[in-house]
């Protein structure tokens, strides 16, 4: 009888411990990292070249609750290439988030100076070459289109590699410049000249002194003239 009892108590026991056992199921890391994975897949897709993407591996002693519903993200000052994090959380209730270390290293084709360039070149073909190399940040440049007919911002060394942020487009109005200004309305256009307080681009704002004294603003058009509208 005694035994009987004690089976009996054995499997209440059981019966009351296994729902907290099955809550206390921990979270697969390898299901991590395969989120962390697709998401720095999609992420990369639009990146020109050759893309591998190394998922680190996580602490062993890492203990998360089971999750469902996980979604990767971007942590907040990461970008998604070369040695950085990609964010993966529990959408299901109570949540949880983990970082996840990437490398995402990009083999691409690089423009490469070919030459000293002084600041204000307007670029040509044979002012760069192209070298296979490795994309380490976002904004290098990879097609010539890119750099053909910019203007450099600053003086750059030969075999320096040619990014966005070094050049702009050609300016369209110069500062000094009597420009013609267009002042465009529905149904009617108004044309007079006035002297550019600044350069521009196409597209970019130039304020222009007219000849009565009155500064307008406008943007500049790819023919020179400024068009303003009321």
């Amino acid at each position: 009888m005694a035994m009987k009892n004690q089976a009996s108590l054995l499997l209440m026991l059981v019966a009351l411990c296994a729902p907290s056992v099955w809550a206390a199921t921990p979270q697969s890391h390898e299901r991590i990292r395969e989120t962390a994975l697709a998401y720095a897949q999609a992420q990369s897709r639009s990146l020109p070249g050759q893309v591998s993407i190394r998922i680190g591996e996580i602490d062993p002693r890492t203990v998360l609750r089971a999750c469902t519903a996980l979604e990767a993200f971007t942590p907040g000052g990461s970008q998604m290439i070369g040695k950085t994090s990609v964010g993966v959380r529990c959408k299901e209730q109570p949540g949880w988030t983990i970082f996840v270390q990437a490398d995402i290293r990009v083999t691409a084709t690089l423009l490469v100076a070919n030459r000293p360039l002084s600041q204000n070149t307007v670029l040509g073909e044979n002012d760069f070459s192209l070298q296979s190399g490795e994309l380490g940040q976002p904004g290098i440049l990879t097609e010539p289109a890119q750099a053909v007919g910019k203007t450099l911002k600053f003086g750059i060394g030969a075999g320096q590699v040619l990014r966005q942020d070094m050049l702009r487009a050609p300016f369209v109005v110069t500062q000094n410049q009597t420009v013609e200004v267009r002042v465009l309305g529905k149904g009617f256009a108004v044309r007079a000249s006035g002297q550019a307080l600044n350069s521009g681009a196409e597209g970019q704002n130039v304020q222009v002194r007219m000849a009565s004294g009155q500064v307008v603003n406008g943007a500049a058009s790819r023919d020179g003239t400024v068009d303003v509208r009321p």
